[in-house]
């Protein structure tokens, strides 16, 4: 694997796959990575000739300069995770590489940026769209693949795609959970043995939810959703800060579960002052 820390050197390599009419999967990251990450390059090493890979916190995206500070970093280890998995190139810039100048820019992403994660995290997606803009610039891939765990950032940067015509196909992988069904995440890290397992209600949670939405068709979501919040509710360790069912595409509300819809239930939730998101994307 070559790591490359400067654009104009990523560029230079980028440009020589080309002149072997290589394809290139693209797996964005923010580094502290974990089995869902390496699932992301695995796939895209299946369908393309070159997977580069990138690691960049992304301060933009980042609401809370407290969150940011405590972003686990662990370079040494990623690089050795990216290596095993057979990732052909890393993208690691710094800061000032990424971002010569503050960016004065910022994105409205419409309706997304309203509800769920865009409500609770003013100018997220902003940070997100402008960091993958730049990303995807950068690195003109055939195909960049994102995990659902992010369900609500893979719809902006679907977004993102279709309005602004990036030649470029958003491949969407299943959730790579832990055996209690905690969804991998880097911020777990930051949580205890005992913490880990209060999280792992969330994943119960939504399984418990599952049974009940499709034991509901044709009835209002609502009471659906308050069992959903007294199911957390319960744990003294959890923090619910939302539980929404919405339509899986959109992400809107829903008063009825119609048969044959697509529904997701969202949830945001803190665990020993840690913020962890999870969803799951159930046919009726």
């Amino acid at each position: 694997m070559i790591s490359i820390t400067s654009i104009q050197d990523l560029r230079r390599q980028i440009a020589q796959e080309r002149l072997k009419s290589h394809s290139i999967g693209f797996v964005p990251t923010m580094g502290a990575l974990h089995k869902g990450h390496i699932s992301l390059i695995k796939e895209a090493k299946k369908h393309n000739q070159t997977c580069i890979a990138s690691i960049f916190v992304n301060p933009l995206q980042f609401n809370n300069v407290e969150d940011f500070n405590k972003y686990p970093i662990q370079n040494e280890k990623d690089i050795q995770l990216l290596k095993d998995a057979g990732c052909d190139y890393l993208f690691l810039p710094s800061v000032a590489e990424f971002y010569p100048a503050t960016p004065k820019l910022s994105i409205h992403i419409g309706p997304l940026d309203r509800i769920l994660e865009g409500a609770h995290r003013p100018g997220h997606f902003s940070g997100v769209a402008i960091v993958v803009s730049k990303l995807f610039h950068m690195v003109m891939p055939d195909k960049a693949y994102f995990g659902q765990k992010d369900l609500q950032q893979v719809a902006v940067i679907n977004q993102l795609v279709n309005e602004l015509d990036f030649p470029i196909e958003i491949i969407t992988c299943p959730i790579i959970r832990e055996e209690s069904g905690l969804a991998m995440s880097s911020r777990n890290m930051r949580l205890s043995a005992a913490g880990k397992t209060v999280a792992a209600n969330i994943f119960l949670c939504l399984e418990f939810l599952e049974k009940a939405l499709k034991n509901g068709i044709g009835t209002p979501v609502q009471p659906i959703q308050k069992m959903g919040m007294d199911f957390l509710n319960q744990f003294e360790g959890i923090r619910v800060e939302y539980l929404e069912i919405v339509q899986a595409d959109t992400l809107q509300t829903i008063t009825h579960l119609e048969p044959g819809s697509n529904v997701a239930v969202c949830v945001a939730a803190y665990v020993e002052e840690v913020r962890l998101i999870d969803n799951l994307v159930i046919i009726l």
